[in-house]
């Protein structure tokens, strides 16, 4: 080690995140002063974004196998069996989400932008070919001075880079409250296909083995993001624009199809992307993973700026780069392959026994630190957490009492219809291209999107879902329900579902009241998961979501986010939400329970935001799905929506809607009409071929047919409920 002094003050270590227990560890691990270098890659490989320290022993209760399962956390993404492909192939579906928040707020378009790249990355890192995109999306007020360039940044910045990289945009959501006015929520999901014979996974193996870096060269964007995204935002979170990635999605187009074409060669050992914390998390993961040592050269790191120094080359965020392990002699043929798509390759260190990360530059050795308190070792808390009774009490949400009347609820609807969370999207996903790749059957719009998987009759069904106020009043009834709508979304469209990735959003976990809604929301998401077998193969966790900035510390809603996938065996079997033809029969199956607390109708209508979650039924939930399917399997339903946000009379407007064919509904109450209760769906069927009742428990409620919803007494023209829908997004962006 160089004798230099070392610049270490308290200060120092502040700023770089570490508190002074964390900094007594770093010491102790060390057994002596760091460095810069070494300071700071402590500092990121320790913090909230990487290391998961207070959340780790919570998420261990989360169910991780089924016999679908080939891989679960723990690697770039999930990894699950879906079966036989062409040419006697095996296939498997890859997949993860992943936040992009604190660089959202701060710079929209890129930060959106490469949150998309970044979690194509870690898809195609393992093998995959990306078949699709979606996202979960979180603003605050509209009438907030911040919020319209915010929407306008991140949606311009998904569709920039998701178009130009050439993955279709399938899917997602996008919801408002005043909760992300100081902190949004932008949370990218990718999907893709792979042959299970040519998986690809991180950990370095093969003492001597070369390490090579490919992609983009190195610059100083990004350094820190890391870090920048594991504190709380104030009124200086502008100056931390630097710490924001800028991405190209050109040359993501070219990394994923380099790296594909090098994966069908018997080259690679391990891969990895460079994600968080960019060179230092890829190269610390693979050597801890493969239980060995690395050594880089960090002269030989490809720079497209002037005299970069170690700490800036380990902590940039730089995007469009992956590290690579592999075979002694395999050299030459990688780098033709890198060099054919335009792209660096340099072979920048080798694999070691030592244990230690070893860094030389300008023939010194500028950091040696060990690699297990880096990984393994780093820290992990048991926070303060309040009960679910007294968060309950913290959270002071009013009991429902009693409930409003209402004298027209045609009216109601048109205003629900009208409302920013139930407005049409369609501002937002005409900026998306769903159809590149020509596979994408169903999209934005339906409970699913519906991607075929070439070369078979089978199709992947995916979507995210998350309703943070029911997390709000009821972490554990919320967490259950995240869980229960993503299954309802995928039965709806007639798909298996498999398996779940995850983006667990909350506010800062040194709070005791924000600990017990991450406590709660994963015990209720494990409950779920439990008991509609559907496992969680891969997530995300981004804390310190809110901002002093706003006004003492506020707290985003609790928004532990869901991506689902499941498997059509056919899929041409398939379900969609538009009503079909006239004079169909429009039932509803499954209970309906008097149940109005936080439903969007109290709130828009009465704004109140009383009452407890809506109960999920974990046994009704899994029976109901599976008779949706089966009766979508034989054909018996025409139509099929889930019921959700709104209530039941939302479902039906958004029915007609999609299919521009009105109906006649039965006489009802608001109680029956906008009530939020769960595993409940929509179907349409032919008056001649009834749904038997023995084994299907349904109530018909209407007939399709002429061009208004009837309820009532009042009739509601289609074309006023479509105007009212797609109202808000045409005016606020016009003004």
């Amino acid at each position: 080690m160089p004798e230099t002094p070392s610049p270490i003050t308290p200060g120092t270590v502040a700023a770089h995140g570490l508190s002074e227990d964390e900094y007594a560890n770093v010491l102790h691990a060390l057994g002596r002063e760091p460095n810069m270098v070494e300071l700071g890659i402590f500092s990121v490989m320790w913090s909230e974004h990487c290391s998961y320290k207070s959340s780790r022993l919570h998420l261990k209760k989360l169910p991780t196998e089924a016999p679908w399962v080939i891989c679960g956390p723990g690697e770039n993404a999930g990894v699950i069996d879906i079966g036989d492909g062409p040419d006697g192939t095996k296939l498997a579906c890859i997949f993860k989400m992943e936040s992009h928040n604190h660089p959202s707020y701060i710079e929209p378009y890129q930060g959106a932008a490469t949150g998309v790249g970044g979690i194509l990355r870690d898809v195609f890192t393992m093998g995959a070919r990306p078949i699709a995109n979606l996202n979960a999306l979180r603003f605050g007020n509209p009438d907030h001075p911040k919020m319209k360039h915010l929407v306008q940044g991140v949606v311009a910045g998904i569709g920039g880079y998701g178009n130009c990289v050439g993955v279709p945009t399938v899917g997602g959501e996008t919801n408002f409250h005043p909760a992300y006015d100081g902190n949004i929520l932008v949370n990218a999901m990718t999907v893709g296909v792979a042959d299970q014979s040519k998986i690809f996974y991180s950990a370095a193996t093969g003492i001597g083995n070369p390490i090579v870096y490919v992609g983009s060269k190195t610059g100083r964007d990004g350094i820190h993001g890391a870090t920048m995204a594991s504190a709380e935002f104030d009124e200086n979170s502008d100056e931390k624009r630097p710490t924001v990635q800028v991405g190209d999605p050109f040359t993501e187009k070219l990394l994923i199809e380099a790296c594909l074409e090098l994966m069908a060669t018997d080259a690679i050992v391990a891969i990895q992307d460079m994600g968080a914390a960019g060179l230092t998390s890829s190269s610390v993961e693979m050597a801890s993973k493969g239980e060995a040592g690395i050594r880089l050269n960090m002269n030989a790191v490809p720079c497209r700026e002037e005299g970069m120094t170690p700490y800036e080359m380990m902590l940039s965020e730089s995007q469009e780069r992956m590290l690579m392990v592999l075979k002694p002699g395999k050299e030459p043929m990688a780098e033709a392959i890198f060099r054919k798509w335009e792209l660096d390759f340099a072979v920048i260190g080798e694999v070691t026994d030592t244990g230690h990360m070893v860094l030389e530059f300008d023939g010194e050795v500028v950091c040696d630190i060990p690699l297990g308190p880096l990984a393994d070792d780093a820290p992990l808390y048991d926070r303060p957490y309040l009960s679910q009774a007294e968060y309950k009490a913290w959270a002071a949400v009013k009991p429902l009492g009693d409930i409003p009347e209402s004298t027209d609820i045609a009216a109601d609807l048109l205003k629900l219809m009208a409302c920013p969370d139930l407005a049409s999207r369609r501002w937002i996903w005409e900026q998306y291209d769903s159809q590149v790749g020509a596979d994408t059957l169903q999209k934005s719009g339906g409970d699913a999107a519906v991607v075929r998987i070439h070369g078979t009759r089978k199709a992947l069904a995916m979507t995210t879902d998350c309703t943070p106020r029911y997390c709000y009043a009821d972490p554990v009834e919320g967490g259950k329900q995240a869980i229960a709508e993503a299954y309802r979304n995928l039965c709806a469209v007639g798909a298996k579902p498999l398996a779940v990735t995850n983006c667990l959003n909350f506010g800062s976990p040194q709070r005791p009241e924000i600990m017990a809604q991450i406590v709660g929301c994963l015990q209720g998401m494990s409950e779920a998961c439990i008991a509609l077998d559907m496992p969680i193969v891969s997530g995300n966790v981004s804390l310190y979501n809110e901002s002093k900035a706003t006004g003492g510390g506020s707290a985003i809603l609790p928004t532990p986010a869901i991506g689902a996938v499941g498997l059509m065996d056919d899929h041409d079997k398939t379900a969609t939400i538009a009503f079909k033809a006239e004079g169909e029969c429009l039932a509803v199956i499954g209970p309906c329970y008097p149940e109005l607390g936080q439903s969007l109708w109290l709130r828009e209508i009465h704004g109140r935001q009383d009452g407890d979650a809506p109960r999920v039924d974990l046994v009704d939930e899994k029976l109901n799905g599976e008779i949706v399917r089966r009766l979508i399997a034989e054909g018996k339903v025409t139509a099929v929506h889930d019921i959700a946000d709104g209530g039941l009379l939302v479902a039906v407007a958004e029915m007609a809607l999609a299919g521009g064919i009105g109906v006649e509904l039965d006489a009802m109450d608001a109680a029956f009409a906008f009530n939020e209760s769960q595993a409940r769906y929509l179907v349409t069927y032919p008056a001649n071929a009834p749904l038997d009742r023995a084994t299907v428990p349904f109530e018909k409620i209407g007939t399709t047919g002429g061009d208004a919803l009837r309820v009532n007494g009042s009739a509601l023209p289609l074309t006023d409920l479509r105007a009212a829908n797609e109202r808000f997004f045409r005016e606020w962006m016009e003004v």
